[in-house]
């Protein structure tokens, strides 16, 4: 089997790769979007609450959740799909380390723009979304690109809850052809290649959105 017909070969999985990747780091957006608007309410009760999930899911390896989300879960009777055990695992785990990412980043926002706007008029609602928001999002794409390129890194533990997705592809090969060297070489590429295309992706989009003059990369 030739190299070219490896990657054919586990070019199947690369979707299910691609799949697993974006759902988790959507999930994790909004989960750590949640902290970090939750945590700009100043209630020392939710402070508390997020403090103690973040603390828990930064603290928990992803496999160890992702087999209590898909195979202990069932056992109270709680059925959870593949893709859908991956989001709860990784994306909850993205999403606490996220949340410290967009805090930081909406501390950033000057506080001379805030009371600028209050001075206008705007409603605080109005503040957050049209000042505080883009520009949180702006400062935090350096911190969003490692956290990506992290669950892209974690998203084979998909093939120990049954997703068909590049590595589980790769151990199928290997086991039938027992050319472990250039099969998982070949997987390397394929992870650095989506790697590669993600990352492209997001700094062009923070290109186009960015304000001239505001930062500077």
């Amino acid at each position: 089997m030739d190299i070219a017909r490896i990657f054919g070969l586990l070019g199947t999985g690369v979707g299910y790769t691609v799949l697993v990747t974006l759902a988790c780091s959507a999930t994790g957006v909004v989960v750590g979007l949640a902290i970090a608007i939750l945590g700009r309410l100043g209630w020392r009760a939710v402070d508390g609450v997020l403090g103690v999930f973040t603390y828990v899911f930064r603290g928990i390896p992803v496999l160890v959740l992702l087999f209590i989300v898909f195979f202990g879960l069932p056992t109270i009777g709680v059925g959870v799909p593949p893709l859908v055990s991956m989001m709860l695992s990784l994306g909850l785990i993205t999403g606490a380390y996220l949340g410290e990412v967009f805090r930081g980043a909406l501390d950033s926002v000057e506080a001379s723009e805030v009371l600028a706007a209050e001075a206008m008029g705007m409603s605080r609602v109005q503040i957050f979304a049209y000042i505080e928001l883009p520009q949180m999002l702006r400062f935090s794409v350096p911190g969003m690109v490692n956290e990506f390129t992290t669950v892209l890194k974690y998203s084979p533990f998909g093939y120990t809850v049954g997703i068909p997705e590049v590595m589980k592809q790769a151990m199928a090969l290997s086991a039938a052809t027992l050319r472990g060297v250039e099969i998982y070489f070949a997987v390397g590429l394929v992870y650095f290649a989506i790697y590669k295309i993600l990352v492209t992706a997001i700094w062009a989009l923070e290109k186009r959105c960015r304000v001239p003059g505001l930062t500077e990369h």
